[in-house]
């Protein structure tokens, strides 16, 4: 399933740690840049999903593209949508936000994607899948956004 929410248990981690110094909004839409090509690959019945945009080269370039459009649009959300006036995000925040994003996203779908090769185009090697099992990315990602979301609530208090 491409756009997967599994993702974003790592993100309210972050966010539940760092607070202010991580955007979970630029870290979500990185995921969800990243799954367009997957996403395209399933409407167009391509033979490999996590070809381009899931090896380090893709995912730099994506959290690079994503730190400007991401950091504008989290601050317009901020403030129209959830009106936090106050709140704006820092181009230190936006890069570790939208890197983060970016590269765990990487690892995470290493682990459970067999056609997804981290060194491509240099190497065609799989060496993450399988090195934990689902069950543990699964249930390690729903904690940590329990997790997340409850020291982001400790923290706004």
């Amino acid at each position: 399933m491409p756009i997967t929410p599994l993702h974003l248990g790592l993100g309210a981690s972050c966010k539940g740690i760092g607070n202010q110094h991580f955007s979970f909004l630029i870290f979500s839409g990185v995921q969800m840049l990243m799954d367009i090509e997957p996403l395209l690959g399933i409407i167009f019945d391509w033979n490999t999903l996590h070809l381009y945009s899931h090896n380090l080269i893709g995912a730099l370039l994506i959290g690079l593209f994503a730190i400007p459009i991401g950091k504008a649009m989290s601050e317009f959300c901020l403030y129209h949508l959830f009106k936090q006036i106050h709140w704006q995000i820092t181009w230190r925040v936006a890069t570790f936000s939208a890197l983060t994003g970016s590269f765990s996203h990487i690892v995470l779908d290493g682990l459970m994607h067999a056609d997804m090769y981290p060194f491509y185009p240099f190497s065609q090697t799989q060496f993450l899948l399988n090195l934990i099992p689902y069950s543990y990315i699964f249930y390690g990602c729903l904690f940590g956004f329990i997790l997340g979301g409850i020291l982001f609530l400790l923290h706004e208090r």
